[in-house]
């Protein structure tokens, strides 16, 4: 059996999620959260299911704030109404994400996709995570990011590079520089490897926003839209680099 711990602070969206997952023999939910509190609580005193699934929005917080206290050692499948939280869920690990309301079908593909991770004996350790997770890799397509009050949604492909300064990664469009969440070792893992490319500690660059290289005395990349400071191919990456653009 699947041991499954279901994460739902409205009782109807809890009970009815119960009911769709019983129509998976193979399944067998051992636990209903409600709160952060809780699930604090729960995931600290008992052994981690195999699967969860979790609602974001909590009365008391977001499940986030659950596994950032106490790692998890399952996969887990975000159900929530709010799509914004999309790129946070998969830095945990989530193999899926389900906006509600949940349809039979979304249903059975998160199902089978988790199956997909497991052994036939359901044998694996909590170690090998993470490594099952990166072999199906969720690539980003959009970015929500934050100006004063107000939330912005900008697309991957409008980015011309992504670079990093006194410890924040921006993003810069034709439009602006914007301030990210993220680390650029976190990005180079969720970008399409095709468009977007290391360049040194400090870059990432988009192939489709590169306007010249330069060879001499070094690598130098002149992008459509840049910051001011100059980009340049880390010696070491020179090779990568060169395979890169004609792959």
């Amino acid at each position: 059996m699947i041991k499954t711990v279901i994460i739902e602070d409205e009782k109807p969206a809890s009970r009815k999620l119960e009911r769709m997952l019983s129509n998976f023999p193979e399944i067998e939910v051992v636990a209903k959260i409600e709160s952060v509190e809780e699930g604090v609580t729960w995931f600290s005193e008992n052994e981690h299911p195999q699967l969860i699934f979790s609602d974001i929005v909590l009365g008391d917080g977001l499940s986030f704030d659950i596994f950032e206290k106490v790692p998890t050692k399952g996969f887990i499948i975000y159900t929530t109404a709010f799509d914004q939280y999309t790129l946070k869920a998969f830095k945990l690990n989530s193999i899926d994400y389900l906006l509600k309301p949940i349809l039979e079908e979304d249903l059975a593909g998160a199902v089978e996709k988790f199956k997909s991770f497991i052994p036939a004996n359901h044998d694996i350790g909590s170690r090998d995570i993470k490594q099952l997770i990166r072999k199906e890799k969720s690539i980003l397509s959009r970015i929500l990011v934050k100006i004063g009050y107000n939330l912005k949604i900008v697309q991957t492909h409008e980015v011309s590079c992504f670079f990093s300064e006194n410890k924040i990664v921006y993003l810069q469009t034709e439009e602006r520089v914007y301030p990210s969440d993220f680390t650029l070792e976190e990005l180079e893992d969720i970008l399409e490897d095709k468009k977007f490319f290391r360049v040194n500690r400090q870059f990432i660059i988009n192939s489709d926003y590169i306007k010249n290289i330069h060879t001499s005395p070094y690598y130098k990349v002149d992008l459509s839209f840049q910051p001011q400071e100059e980009i340049t191919v880390s010696r070491d990456r020179v090779k990568d680099f060169k395979d890169w653009l004609i792959s």
